[in-house]
């Protein structure tokens, strides 16, 4: 049995986009809602942190140490399930050190985390390495949460969330299972726990990635690779190769973290047509791509077609963000 901390809210719901499909014109629309998971506002994180931190605690770790962007939803997402298990936590954040911190950042000090902050992107690991031999040289028992927790035990939190779908999809009253599912794809750990968990649990529906910050040939590597590893945490090999990992790169081309109008629309469609929030760095940007390809007839109009609402929501408060979105 696969060591696992049952803390998420599960199922997560499945609904409808009814206006959003007519307003459109294109397939018709479904979302998971991911962003409601329960731990500190939700997010797909906490579905991977199920398995990590379960791993952090098998092994005694008294510490866990992770990293990401200043409003990382997957460090308020750790920063929170280790105030929960009574941990300590480090979160090393690229950026400067705001005057006011907001959003995902103040959340991060309610938490009572620690925080390290490296201006530059290419100066983290080797910060975050220098806190786990500082933490180690000072008795403490640390454990590193994977950047965006996509690890190959980490994975495995998408690879029953595809377990969870198929199981649901009987009461949406549709006969046909979804032909797509789009999702925001960064660094690679829910479309590989997606991808894998297609294969183990026959899903025969596509799974596309809108790249946030990455190559399609950097989200075919990775996630592949991921895919096939945790496929051995959870019994025989399943080869994914490259090929059957399906990415989008053309939506990322402003940078990541920056605000379009794409992405700017994207957040007043959702909310105007459905009352649903999305997050101006990933579910936007997702969000962005699909409406993009609706409108230019990528899908068929009989295609049923589900996006994964991955959350982070609080970001929609941060200064950086909250005068841009209007």
């Amino acid at each position: 049995m696969l060591p696992r901390l049952p803390f998420a809210h599960l199922p997560t719901p499945i609904e409808p986009l009814s206006r959003l499909s007519e307003r459109l014109g294109g397939p018709q629309l479904f979302i998971k809602r991911d962003d409601q998971t329960g731990l500190a506002l939700g997010g797909n994180k906490t579905r991977k942190l199920e398995f990590l931190m379960a791993e952090a605690v098998e092994q005694g770790a008294d510490l866990v140490v992770t990293a990401g962007a200043i409003q990382s939803n997957h460090c308020r997402q750790t920063a929170a399930i280790a105030a929960r298990l009574g941990l300590g936590c480090t979160l090393v954040l690229t950026g400067e050190p705001p005057s006011h911190p907001s959003a995902n950042l103040l959340l991060d000090r309610l938490f009572g985390a620690q925080v390290i902050y490296v201006p530059d992107r290419r100066d983290r690991e080797q910060a975050l390495q220098e806190t786990m031999t500082r933490a180690r040289s000072e008795g403490r028992r640390p454990y590193l949460v994977p950047y965006g927790g996509s690890s190959p035990t980490g994975v495995l939190g998408y690879v029953f969330a595809m377990q969870e779908l198929i199981e649901q999809w009987p009461a949406q009253g549709v006969a046909a299972r979804p032909d797509w599912i789009v999702c925001a794809s960064s660094s690679g750990g829910t479309q590989a726990g997606l991808a894998l968990g297609r294969r183990r649990f026959g899903f025969s529906g596509r799974i596309l990635g809108i790249s946030i910050d990455e190559s399609v040939e950097w989200l075919q590597q990775t996630v592949s690779k991921l895919a096939t590893q945790a496929s051995e945490l959870i019994g025989e090999r399943i080869e994914i190769g490259p090929d059957e990992v399906l990415a989008n790169d053309q939506y990322c081309r402003a940078g990541y973290g920056v605000l379009t109008e794409a992405e700017r629309e994207a957040i007043h469609l959702f909310a105007r047509t459905e009352g649903i929030l999305l997050d101006p760095v990933y579910t936007g940007r997702a969000a962005a791509g699909l409406i993009d390809l609706i409108r230019k007839g990528f899908f068929r109009k009989d295609e049923i077609v589900l996006f994964w609402h991955t959350g982070g929501q609080p970001a929609l408060f941060a200064e950086k963000y909250a005068h841009l979105v209007l």
